[in-house]
């Protein structure tokens, strides 16, 4: 990956490489090496070992510490780590050779750590199949600058000639959204998925026009098909889009189950007749693997069934005086159907708000999912031309995102909607762990409209896409596979799927809790065995149109950017008599307000002239890489000192 380009850096804390695409499996971020013995562009050596030990000398024989000694004790002194992951040592990437006939295995990529990421190897038959191709959002505080984390594709591509197929279970961004980035990483093998996944994946291609569009073969949950050497069975699953499904692998040993995402139609803590029917056709194969969701594996029981989100909906629809502002996550595809349908159905229109609610009603309207009258769906502009009763609003940003529709109209922000103290607001979500602050803020500035607010805790306006423990369990125990994986979620979403499906029965020394990059065999349908060694796990990001590694230096430049800003230095030095030229410029960004820091200013360009002229006295040639170092450290100090604050400090000193 090449970098993005950055501040001019000031002197590393320690030199680092540029090795970020092949990882052993718990090392992410590059490795970094002392080195003490550089060589300035004058061809004198700025330090030297000392024979009796590994401290570092300057040319004069005084002891001098290394470059950014004084940052460092600076970012201790402030509880911040300089870097975010433990170094270790270098050793090489994992690769197992193919597994033999007998043998299945099962390589999670992402999405065992993490909700997001997902993607997962299976290797049977000779054949590799890709179960999804998903990214991870990811936070500014942890790879601010970042777009998106992709699974780690170094293992595919080590085995691309053998990868016959990607297999993508629904349309979610966390399952396609890799899709433009990674295909062309493996080979361009072909996509199998059901038709509104189709629509899905072609729509988000449309945002990547310099990428070529991956080969698309509709399956039908209910049928199989036979590629190169393994037969692949589809069926359906429950979730909160319609066309998800989940996949059976056949091998001579047995079968390897994918569930993908999953949640069951259920009444109390009995499952409808069709999920019978579902999980007992796939029950009734010799099943020797089962991977499975949990994402809700932390909550006990059953989650709410859809079709009562759907029914209080309706009513609420249908009742409301007003208008009706109704907030949910766009990836509630089959609540946006129905919401749609109960509107034209008691004759209001729809003003949708959010570019990703407006592509999933075209998509659906597309896939035959969805069909409105031309007239039911109006724009923003046209909200005037109808008696408020008759209006329902279908926006996104019910957790506070600052720039979505809820919070521009609630801030003020929206050229054609304003609430009044008539409107009702549905929040049809719940809250996102992590999101608890902006959606208080959401909520607070709702309520100085003094609108009504309708949520979750109030009434059953929202229901999980995922199943809670008792139904994860039931779906368990109707594969009854011989051994079982829990996936997709956290490490205390898997931990507590596995500990619930124990609690129900299934031995212990039959799951296995995976960390991404394991690599697991199932031998002769009857033995599970587990590498030592990971496959390379790390993620990939996505950083503007760089494609690569995380690299570390790079990513803790803009924390500290983010935190304290940068503080440049701008010197002229005589190279003959080692004095200043003029009194140095100084520019701040995110630091200080220069014009009311005047008197830190005057001190500052007094201690950068003396610190200069002082470790330049008696130095020929000058050596303008060795000044920079002891005057970042200096004035990293002396900042400190006078602000509590730790700025990037940037010297840049022009030798005349």
């Amino acid at each position: 990956m090449t970098p993005a380009p950055a501040p001019a850096p000031a002197p590393s804390s320690e030199p680092h490489s540029n090795n970020s695409n092949n990882r052993p499996p718990i090392k992410r971020y590059p490795s970094q090496q002392r080195s003490y013995g550089t060589v300035s562009h004058h061809g004198a050596r700025r330090m030297t070992h000392s024979n009796t030990g590994n401290k570092p000398y300057n040319k004069k024989g005084l002891h001098q510490s290394r470059p950014g000694a004084a940052t460092r004790r600076i970012q201790r002194a402030l509880h911040r780590p300089m870097a975010t992951h433990k170094r270790t040592k270098n050793v090489p990437d994992y690769f197992p050779k193919p597994p033999a006939e007998n043998v299945a295995r099962i390589v999670p990529l992402g999405g065992v750590e993490e909700v997001g990421r997902n993607m997962t190897a299976v290797d049977i038959n000779g054949d590799i199949f890709v179960m999804d191709v998903g990214f991870e959002f990811t936070g500014e505080d942890e790879t601010p600058g970042i777009d998106y984390l992709l699974p780690n594709t170094a293992y595919l591509e080590k085995n691309k000639d053998r990868i016959r197929a990607v297999i993508i279970t629904h349309g979610h961004l966390d399952h396609i959204g890799g899709i433009p980035f990674i295909m062309k990483r493996i080979g361009n093998p072909p996509i199998y998925t059901q038709k509104l996944t189709s629509l899905m994946i072609a729509k988000r291609q449309e945002e990547y026009p310099d990428v070529p569009k991956p080969e698309i073969i509709i399956v039908e949950p209910g049928t199989e098909r036979t590629i190169s050497n393994t037969k692949v069975k589809f069926f359906s699953v429950t979730h909160s889009i319609p066309d998800a499904m989940g996949i059976s692998l056949v091998t001579p040993q047995g079968n390897v189950v994918i569930t993908g995402d999953l949640k069951l139609d259920h009444e109390g803590t009995d499952p409808l007749e069709h999920e019978k029917k579902t999980w007992g056709e796939v029950g009734k194969d010799n099943n020797i693997f089962l991977m499975a969701d949990s994402t809700n594996a932390e909550r006990d029981g059953f989650s709410i069934p859809e079709q009562r989100v759907h029914e209080t909906l309706s009513e609420i629809i249908r009742t409301v005086k007003g208008r009706l502002i109704i907030g949910t996550f766009a990836s509630q595809f089959e609540r946006i159907i129905r919401i749609t349908e109960f509107a034209e159905q008691y004759g209001k229109k729809i003003v949708t708000e959010g570019r990703s609610i407006k592509t999933n009603i075209e998509i659906a309207q597309k896939a035959g999912m969805l069909k409105v009258k031309n007239d039911t769906i109006i724009p923003a502009q046209a909200i005037g031309d109808y008696p408020p009763d008759k209006i329902l609003i279908l926006a996104t940003g019910a957790q506070g995102e600052e720039f979505a529709a809820l919070m521009r109209i609630a801030t003020k922000q929206h050229r054609f909607i304003q609430f009044t103290e008539r409107d009702t607001i549905v929040l049809s979500s719940s809250v996102i762990p992590g999101n608890e602050v902006s959606v208080q803020k959401l909520k607070d500035n709702l309520y100085r409209n003094n609108v009504t607010i309708i949520n979750y805790r109030s009434s059953d306006v929202h229901s999980t896409g995922h199943g809670n423990a008792g139904e994860l369990v039931w779906v368990n125990q109707q594969v009854n596979a011989k051994f079982f994986m829990p996936g997709y979620g956290y490490r205390s979403m898997t931990a507590s799927h596995a500990k619930a499906v124990e609690q129900a029965g299934r031995p212990r020394d039959t799951i296995f809790i995976a960390d991404n990059g394991n690599v697991i065999d199932i031998i002769d349908g009857k033995e599970m065995k587990v590498h030592k060694e990971r496959v390379p796990n790390s993620p990939l990001a996505v950083d503007g149109f760089s494609i690569g590694g995380l690299q570390e230096v790079v990513i803790r430049d803009r924390q500290l950017l983010a935190k304290d800003g940068m503080f440049v230095i701008i010197a002229t030095v005589q190279l003959k008599t080692g004095r200043l030229k003029k009194s140095p410029d100084i520019i701040s960004r995110g630091f200080i307000y220069l014009r009311e820091s005047q008197d830190l200013l005057n001190q500052a360009r007094l201690l950068i002239k003396k610190t200069v002229e002082d470790s330049t006295r008696g130095m020929n040639p000058i050596d303008l890489d060795y000044v920079k170092n002891v005057l970042t450290d200096t004035m990293a100090g002396y900042l400190f000192t006078r602000t509590n604050k730790a700025p990037m400090v940037i010297p840049v000193l022009i030798g005349v």
